[in-house]
C-alpha cells in the first residue's frame, strides 16, 4: 500500500484527539469514568484511552510532559445527572445545568486537576 493509501489515525479514531496530562492520572481516568461512563482503564505505561460515546480521551501521567489542562465540551444524554456526579466526585461548578439560546441545555465544571467540562445535550426545537 502507498504512503498516500494509509490512514493517517488508526481505525476507530477520528483525526483530532483530545490528551490531557496530569498528575495523578489514574484518579482522573476515575473520574471521566464515573462522571461520563466513559470505557477504557487506566494504563500505567501508556496514555490511558477512554472511550465516551463516540469519541476517544487520552490521558496521561505528568513526567516526561508537563501537565495539560483542557476544555472539552462534551454531549451526553442527561446533563443534570452527569452534573451531579462531576459535583459529587469532586468537580467545582462554574456554570448550574442551563438553557443556552443556540439549543444546547448544558453546564460546566472544573475538576480537580484545573480541566474545564461542559457538559451538554442539544434540546428538541420547541413545539417538539
Amino acid at each position: 500500500m502507498t504512503r498516500s493509501k494509509l490512514r493517517a489515525a488508526p481505525v476507530g479514531w477520528h483525526s483530532v484527539t483530545p490528551r490531557i496530562v496530569v498528575r495523578d492520572a489514574r484518579r482522573l481516568v476515575d473520574f471521566v469514568s464515573y462522571v461520563f461512563g466513559a470505557t477504557g482503564a487506566f494504563q500505567s505505561m501508556a496514555p490511558s484511552i477512554l472511550q465516551i460515546g463516540d469519541s476517544k480521551l487520552m490521558i496521561s501521567e505528568a513526567g516526561e510532559r508537563d501537565p495539560h489542562t483542557a476544555f472539552l465540551y462534551v454531549y451526553v444524554s442527561d446533563v443534570t445527572a452527569a452534573y451531579r456526579r462531576a459535583v459529587e466526585h469532586g468537580a467545582h461548578s462554574i456554570e448550574p445545568p442551563l438553557d443556552t439560546p443556540y439549543g444546547d441545555h448544558r453546564c460546566m465544571v472544573e475538576d480537580s486537576w484545573g480541566n474545564t467540562w461542559q457538559i451538554a445535550s442539544q434540546r428538541p426545537p420547541d413545539g417538539i
